[in-house]
């Protein structure tokens, strides 16, 4: 008799277990109905930094579109994944002028606006001209109001912003943050566009500096537009595209450095799929309120990171650094003879690898959430790396020196 009851259980198991050794749960509701346990609800990836001088470390992407410019998602889309990729912050910033997708729509939902209206281009717009002879002038803080009622319920803060999208080889593409009222910021002249939303109290972020140029010269407008001060910040990072000799510049203009997506499709296609976390912004800020987040983005204590890679002030990446590992002696501590090597173990508390170069022998990584032992015959107490994976300069790589 036991030997049925048995048989039957595992029957019963069989019937509702797939080879794959999958199982499954009955649904509470509906008990004709059976859910795999293997599925559950997509979960947040958490990326793990460290804060450093007293701030708090907030992960942030001030550089994304939606499908009310160029893009091809949602702005409700576009705040759980940002969401689920572990950011803190998200700043959307649509094209001003560029906006090629509300054509479609106008076109779809033309029963229902005037015949033969069209979704207008900022490009064409001129003072002297009405907005009802080019059809309809679209609400461009609209987004923002989508994405931060989405952010609500992930708890994401928001930054306001837009993009002035002018030809790129001569002009260039630039992020107002921090914006009041998108719909005012537009001119022809895209100098005083600028200046418009600086008037707003905006940051103005200097875009993808290297795309589509040859060189990483100035162009006539930008050496115009930075010497008017009116720029606040530069991408270093953009995507997959990196620009070093950016960040001696943004050191001796005094801007923040940046690393973002500006992300068209999805970060699951651009990074994910492709087996890296996104760009970030690593903003050191008291607290993700607005304010606090301007006031770090002005102070400059940011750094940009994008494919294992971290840039910025040589100094903020040395404390970030520091306070990214723990040492500890293996053994008893050697300092009498010049000689002796010292066994030091590197434990790595963070989401990002570090390439660490010695003063003597081969380079060594240090795996996220992972440990190494290296000997080394630094002087006393004090280990030294150049760390290579971050970057201060063109061709230039912080050195630190950490007590153990």
């Amino acid at each position: 008799m036991m030997r049925k009851i048995v048989c039957s259980i595992v029957l019963m198991w069989a019937a509702f277990a797939p080879a794959s050794g999958q199982t499954v749960y009955q649904d509470y509701k509906n008990p004709g109905m059976v859910h795999h346990y293997n599925y559950s609800e997509p979960q947040r990836k958490e990326f793990i930094i460290p804060g450093i001088k007293g701030y708090h470390a907030y992960k942030a992407d001030l550089h994304t579109h939606t499908v009310y410019s160029d893009a091809q998602v949602s702005p409700e889309f576009r705040v759980r994944e940002a969401w689920l990729d572990g950011l803190d912050v998200m700043a959307i910033t649509d094209h001003m002028e560029y906006r090629k997708v509300e054509d479609r729509m106008v076109e779809y939902l033309g029963k229902y606006a005037k015949e033969g209206a069209k979704a207008v281009n900022y490009n064409l717009v001129r003072k002297e001209q009405p907005d009802d002879t080019l059809g309809i002038r679209v609400d461009l803080n609209f987004v923002v109001k989508l994405c931060c009622k989405a952010a609500q319920e992930y708890n994401l803060t928001i930054i306001p912003g837009i993009e002035v999208t002018r030809e790129p080889k001569t002009i260039g593409h630039y992020n107002a943050l921090f914006t009041q009222d998108n719909n005012t910021i537009y001119d022809a002249d895209p100098m005083q566009a600028i200046k418009n939303a600086k008037a707003q109290g905006a940051l103005i972020m200097h875009n993808h500096p290297g795309w589509t140029r040859t060189s990483m010269d100035y162009t006539e407008f930008e050496a115009a537009v930075y010497k008017a001060g009116l720029i606040s910040g530069v991408e270093v990072m953009n995507g997959y595209e990196f620009y070093p000799v950016t960040i001696e510049r943004a050191v001796k203009d005094k801007m923040f450095i940046s690393s973002n997506t500006d992300i068209h499709r999805s970060t699951g296609i651009d990074y994910s799929g492709n087996g890296f976390a996104r760009n970030m912004t690593f903003i050191f800020a008291k607290n993700k309120g607005l304010d606090a987040l301007k006031e770090a983005l002005e102070a400059r204590r940011t750094l940009a990171y994008s494919c294992d890679n971290v840039a910025g002030e040589e100094k903020l990446l040395a404390e970030f650094f520091a306070a990214s590992v723990e040492l500890s002696v293996i053994g008893e501590k050697k300092t009498k003879n010049k000689d002796d090597r010292n066994k030091v173990c590197i434990t790595n508390k963070t989401s990002i690898p570090y390439l660490l170069q010695p003063k003597r022998g081969n380079p060594v990584w240090v795996r996220p959430f992972s440990s190494v032992i290296i000997k080394t015959r630094d002087n006393k107490d004090v280990v030294s790396f150049d760390v290579l994976n971050m970057w201060c300069g063109e061709d230039k790589h912080p050195n630190v020196k950490l007590k153990f």
